[in-house]
Formats: structure tokens, C-alpha cells, sequence
């Protein structure tokens, strides 16, 4: 598998990261360390998590996805094989949300605690907090890194406004500075990162790790019509996507994957991947046939007609 840099991190990571949301609430733990298994045999390494990961289920707190990953990392000998990436800043509780220095320090430690683990990869403002100064923000990150508990940071959900004064804070003041962005991409989903974010990315060669790489499931080709919201609990989900443009993307799909023998899902994420502002989509899998099809993905290598067709299909 062919590592790339992740911004100027020093990080080496696989071109697709496994989204571990789905674990503790779409799959248990004995079908995640499965998945989790078969990611490092096929040559990848690089899997993103939260600390929020899965509150919304009804009884869960937050913290289930970090508990899962590190009771598997327990099990000895995987630790140096594998990129972990998991984020703060998403609400735990009234008192637990937001980037301030006392809520970082915190938050950091109880997800070392739940990983099992002495230092993460890569740690991420889940989303911006426009309440905390971004030097305080950035300054508790130089502290955690010099203290050996974190190796990199990055940002998600952030605009190209405040990724770009984040970015001119951390020059100032002699910070570590966010080497990544996790925003909303992909062939449906366009615009919130190709208006402006890209820009500053690749200006500033910020790594790329975007979420929702397959609009949450539609861009597998599985929902064609509402007759089909039925087939997930994210099948609701899908009315936004399902209209003229939406089914023009899937015909796209649809003819370069039969083209190049290759799944709707797997070009889909392709694309991406090709894409030169973009360093590893992020991507879940609930079975061992969705898992393999997503390493597939990273060895497909679409041609420039294949490109031209997906890029006029999913044009604005």
C-alpha cells in the first residue's frame, strides 16, 4: 500500500481511513475488531474516530467507538501499525464541549484512557468554537504535544475563514499548526469544500481527510427511489439526494463502474482519492464484503474519461 504524508505531520498514512463511527452502534465489538483485523492485513492504517462516537444512541454517552478501538488495541501488536485520529470538541454534556484549554485537558486523557493507549496520532477540533480563543485552543495543543500525549493536530468542520486565521495563529506564535481538515466531500456534496476550503488546503498543504465520502450510503447506488429508504437506518437520510442531480451522479457511477468492472462505491471513492487536494477519504463498513470492497477502491485508478464523466454528472 502506498502511504501518503498527511500535511506536514510527519504522519504516513493509508489513502482511505476506516470511519469508525459505526462501532458500538451499527456493528458490536466482536464484528468490529473483525473489520479492524482485516484493515491492517490489506495494508491499511489509518482509522478516525471521536470522542462523542456514538452519544446519539439512546442509553450510549459518547465514548463507545474509543472504547472498542482500545480494548482491541489491548489485545498487543498493533499499536505501531495503525494511525489513530479521534476529535474533541463535540458535546458530551453541558460542561463537556467546546475547545477551551480545561475541557482539552480533559478530554484528552479520558480518551487516552478509552483507547488503551499512551499518545494519539492525530488529534482534531471536531468543530470550530468561536467562544475559545483560537490561540488558547492552539497553545493547549503545543502542551499536549511537547507532553508526548499527541503526535498532530487538525481541524474539522471549520471554515476557510477561521482554518486560515487557525493557520496564521499558529505562524505567529510558534504553534503546531492544524495539519488536517475533515470537511463534508464528496461527488454529490462539492461545493462546501471546493468553494474555498480547497484553496487554503492546498496553499498551505493541509492534508485532507473528508468524511461522508459516500453521502452516507447513497453513493453505493443502494437508494434509487424512496421505495428503497427502508434498506438502513440511514435510509431517511437520502430524500436530499435523490433528485435530478443526484440520479445523474448514480448513472455516472453506474457506467464507468461497468466500464472499468468495478462497483458504484468503489469509483465513487476513486474519484476522491484522485483528487489532488485529497489525502485519504474517510469511509465505514459493517461486513467484511463492505471492508474489501473499500480497500478495492484504493486500487482502482480511474482514467481521464472516467474523471471527465464523474465531474460533469455531479457539476452544480
Amino acid at each position: 500500500m502506498n502511504l501518503r504524508p498527511l500535511g506536514r505531520s510527519g504522519l504516513q498514512v493509508s489513502p482511505l481511513a476506516f470511519g469508525c463511527n459505526v462501532f458500538g452502534w451499527t456493528i458490536d465489538e466482536a464484528t468490529s475488531f473483525s473489520l479492524l483485523d482485516a484493515w491492517l492485513d490489506a495494508g491499511m492504517n489509518f482509522i478516525d474516530t471521536a470522542d462523542v462516537y456514538s452519544r446519539w444512541v439512546p442509553g450510549h454517552t459518547g465514548g463507545e467507538s474509543e472504547t472498542i478501538i482500545g480494548k482491541w488495541l489491548k489485545q498487543g501488536g498493533k499499536r505501531d501499525r495503525v494511525i489513530i485520529a479521534t476529535k474533541v470538541g463535540m458535546e458530551l454534556a453541558p460542561d463537556k464541549v467546546g475547545l477551551s484549554k480545561a475541557w482539552i485537558r480533559r478530554a484528552v486523557e479520558d480518551s487516552l484512557k478509552r483507547l488503551q493507549t499512551d499518545v494519539i496520532d492525530l488529534y482534531q477540533s471536531h468543530k470550530d468554537d468561536e467562544k475559545t480563543p483560537l490561540l488558547e485552543t492552539l497553545e493547549t495543543y503545543a502542551e499536549l504535544i511537547k507532553e508526548g500525549k499527541v503526535r498532530a493536530i487538525g481541524a474539522s468542520n471549520y471554515s476557510a475563514a477561521r482554518l486560515q486565521e487557525a493557520l496564521d495563529v499558529s505562524s505567529a506564535n510558534k504553534l503546531p499548526r492544524y495539519e488536517s481538515l475533515q470537511p463534508l466531500y464528496n461527488l454529490y456534496d462539492r461545493a462546501v469544500f471546493e468553494d474555498e476550503l480547497e484553496a487554503v488546503c492546498l496553499k498551505n498543504e493541509v492534508g485532507v481527510i473528508n468524511f461522508y465520502a459516500l453521502a452516507a450510503g447513497f453513493l453505493t447506488g443502494k437508494y434509487r427511489s424512496t421505495a428503497d429508504f427502508g434498506k438502513s437506518t440511514r435510509g431517511q437520510g437520502m430524500a436530499k439526494y435523490l433528485n435530478e442531480r443526484g440520479l445523474r451522479i448514480l448513472d455516472a457511477l453506474d457506467a464507468v463502474a461497468q466500464r472499468l468492472n468495478a462497483t458504484p462505491a468503489q469509483v465513487a471513492i476513486a474519484w476522491q482519492i484522485a483528487r489532488p487536494a485529497v489525502t485519504a477519504p474517510i469511509a465505514s463498513a459493517t461486513s467484511l464484503e463492505q471492508l474489501n470492497g473499500l480497500v478495492a477502491a484504493t486500487r482502482l485508478k480511474l482514467d481521464a474519461e472516467a474523471i471527465a464523466a464523474l465531474d460533469a454528472a455531479s457539476a452544480a
